[in-house]
């Protein structure tokens, strides 16, 4: 799928700014009165994109369960009608449906990944009234995982089988544009490079609709043309190739025109790939530093925020970071295309979390019923390929992109996950044209003997918490029982990156001797795991769990949210950033472990 642009021709326009806004009183109350056919009466104003949970000063709202309506009119002029329009939305969370001038154009299940409709037929000149409907229920159909329950006061609510806030709303921009009737619908671009020519062969394929010549170009960064072919499918060479490379990042722009029609892809040439316990990039043995993360900003929620988007690498820059994963979800295209901009690698995650039934996503409550169960268990499966191929299609051509997730901490125990996630791991290694290295991210409660999906995990990635939720406060015996077990995963001879480690702290918590939730206990905590990761030769990586605090259900192990962030909400650094800062600026990004 081509993130729109405007170009020579091809007309754009963000639908972003203040919207009509309306929740429900009743459950289904919008539909059966038809709130879609009109304009909306007694409602309020919502920025989009932003999640609507913190814009209120509103408990109702905040914890808000069912459908809300956005609405807004959208003028058409005469001449944009001699053309193709499309209706795009970045993410609306979790369920959408979108009606133009009371017609259902689109309906869309994934909150996290963009979907667009061919409005052509359904718009006429002058103003056309959108509306949104917007659904947060999540169950065990949805990505993440839920459960629907009712408090004693007799309140419906989303239980989370996950520790973060279930923000929702129209999260990322909602975007017209315009393209010729015969266009360019996708555009896959893969890299062979010959390290000692110093060349590259990039093999496209264009995909069009309609009858027209085809012709591609590529320009380096000067403007200057470095190869053409015409086609819809062929192979550009570039002589004295530039590589793409973490913090170094250079972006050529490939053109292609198809008749009237001509659309510009940004293109970092760099290859993949696993060599043993190494993870190579362009060839050279790369070492992860950096985060997970989430799209948390105060009150945008999970909201697109592109001034902090910049700001978050310009402080992982400053720490001597290279990288974060998106957990647990796909992140915006906004900040995909910055990564690829400003040369920050990512393990590129899909909404998979929630998917283990022996782990409440608040720790207590967890469930003693099989997670994969044909009775009680999920129903997720079909779902979950749907959002496997929905992000691969979008970044498929993304330089920064080198892992695929396929899942969050999930119960990959027994014969009925193998049945579930091998077949996942299968589709995303077709699909993807780059073959990209695949994994899933391991929770610390499930055994090496255990995991199911070892064998089919290009790299190794654990969230682990030695001195946190396991022997927590007693830092020595929690590095013996990590030594421990890190032998087992060692011993596959595969590249092992810490996907997560961290420790709840409260900025400004200080004590004479480290005790759990000061800053002197989270610098100590970090100390004794990466002495840990730099004694095994197959760790290939650390990414903290997490960059900054974030907002999480209510509970009583949070206090006003997740604190294992290295920064505060607002991004103030706690001394764990100093220490992390020190440490990363004095390794490598290659060639750190021979």
């Amino acid at each position: 799928m081509l993130y729109p642009v405007m170009t020579e021709s091809r007309m754009l326009f963000d639908l972003s700014g203040i919207w009509a806004f309306k929740t429900e009183k009743d459950e289904g109350q919008g539909k059966r009165e038809q709130w879609y056919a009109a304009s909306l009466s007694e409602c309020c104003t919502m920025p989009v994109p932003a999640s609507y949970n913190d814009i209120k000063t509103s408990q109702e709202l905040r914890d808000y369960r069912g459908t809300v309506y956005y609405q807004r009119k959208v003028a058409v002029s005469a001449p944009m009608l001699a053309q193709r329009l499309v209706l795009r939305c970045g993410a609306v969370t979790h369920h959408a449906e979108v009606y133009l001038n009371g017609v259902l154009v689109a309906s869309h299940k994934g909150g996290f990944l963009p979907f667009e409709a061919d409005i052509t037929e359904a718009v006429h000149a002058g103003d056309n009234l959108l509306t949104i409907a917007v659904s947060n229920i999540i169950d065990h159909t949805t990505l993440p995982v839920g459960e629907q329950k009712v408090t004693p006061a007799g309140r419906k609510y989303n239980a989370t089988n996950f520790d973060f806030f279930n923000y929702a709303g129209i999260t990322r921009p909602v975007k017209l544009y315009t393209t010729p009737c015969q266009y360019i619908r996708d555009i896959t671009v893969t890299s062979n490079v010959d390290f000692t020519a110093g060349s590259a062969d990039l093999h496209y394929d264009v995909e069009t609709c309609g009858e027209a010549s085809c012709h591609v170009e590529v320009f380096d960064e000067s403007g200057k043309l470095a190869a053409n072919a015409d086609g819809k499918s062929g192979i550009l060479h570039i002589e004295h190739v530039r590589l793409w490379q973490p913090l170094d990042a250079y972006l050529y722009d490939i053109r292609v025109t198809f008749g009237e029609d001509s659309y510009t892809l940004p293109y970092g040439v760099r290859t993949v790939r696993v060599d043993g316990y190494h993870f190579l990039i362009n060839e050279r043995p790369f070492y992860f530093k950096g985060y997970g993360k989430h799209e948390d900003t105060y009150p945008n929620g999970r909201g697109l925020n592109e001034a902090m988007n910049v700001k978050d690498l310009a402080l992982l820059k400053w720490q001597g970071a290279n990288s974060f994963r998106t957990s647990h979800y796909p992140y915006s295209e906004e900040m995909m295309r910055l990564c690829d901009r400003e040369g920050i690698v990512v393990i590129d995650e899909v909404p998979a979390v929630g998917l283990n039934f022996r782990m409440g996503g608040g720790f207590f409550g967890a469930s003693h019923q099989s997670t994969f169960g044909a009775e009680n268990g999920v129903q997720t499966f079909e779902h979950h390929q749907d959002v496997i191929r929905g992000l691969i299609d979008r970044d498929k051509n993304l330089a920064c992109a080198v892992i695929w997730s396929i899942a969050n901490e999930p119960d990959s125990t027994g014969p009925q996950a193998a049945d579930y996630f091998l077949p996942l791991f299968e589709l995303a290694k077709q699909l993807d044209p780059q073959k990209r290295p695949c994994t899933l991210i391991n929770v610390q409660m499930i055994s090496f003997e255990q995991e199911v999906t070892k064998d089919v995990c290009d790299v190794i990635c654990l969230n682990r918490y030695y001195g946190w939720y396991e022997c927590g406060g007693d830092l020595a015996s929690a590095e013996k029982q990590m030594r421990e077990e890190m032998t087992k995963w060692a011993s596959l001879g595969k590249p092992i990156v810490f996907t997560e480690f961290g420790a709840d702290t409260v900025a400004g918590f200080h004590d004479a001797t480290p005790v759990m939730f000061t800053e002197e206990y989270q610098v100590d905590y970090y100390e004794m795991n990466t002495r840990v990761f730099d004694d095994i030769p197959q760790v290939q990586g650390e990414q903290v769990w997490n960059f900054a605090d974030f907002a999480t259900s209510q509970g009583v192990v949070r206090v006003q949210g997740n604190k294992k962030g290295l920064f505060t909400r607002d991004r103030k650094p706690k001394m764990a950033a100093h220490f992390m800062r020190k440490r990363w600026l004095n390794i490598p990004d290659f060639n750190y472990k021979k």
